[in-house]
């Protein structure tokens, strides 16, 4: 079977187009032509700009832009892809759920302090002398 870059070139040259046309017409930098072209798929920015490479290098040779695209996914299937390591969000959720606990006692006590300083009962707490004078002046008058 032939190789998606093949492939490719074999429809440049057909259409008797440089690389450097390609790129003109596509705005793809010759060299990311080269490589796609050399099947160095892994040399690209990422897999992202290689499937917009190979649609606008294939609309640019006249090809069917999904047959392109279905060629190079069959030519890059790995059989057997290597899990990524993941932590597990349980520790994480756990750990946000303390410190919102946390804060959440911290203001209810903030605002139990703050009703009580604005409802404290004001005349009641009198020093004695004072208390004793108000007394006296209320039993004279």
């Amino acid at each position: 079977m032939e190789s998606i870059g093949a492939f490719l070139r074999k429809h440049r040259e057909a259409r008797a187009m440089s690389r450097e046309e390609i790129s003109r017409a596509t705005r793809i930098p010759v060299h990311s032509i080269e490589r796609l072209e050399d099947d160095r798929f892994d040399d690209l920015p990422g897999e992202v700009f290689v499937r917009g490479f190979l649609r606008a290098y294939a609309r640019s040779v006249g090809l069917a832009v999904d047959e392109v695209l279905a060629m190079y996914t069959a030519s890059r299937r790995v059989a057997y892809v290597t899990p990524i390591p993941v932590m597990s969000p349980i520790h994480k959720a756990t750990k946000k759920r303390f410190g919102v606990a946390i804060a959440f006692v911290v203001l209810l006590v903030l605002f139990t302090l703050a009703v009580s300083i604005v409802l404290k009962p004001r005349g009641r707490e009198l020093p004695q002398v004072l208390s004793q004078a108000a007394s006296t002046t209320q039993a004279l008058g």
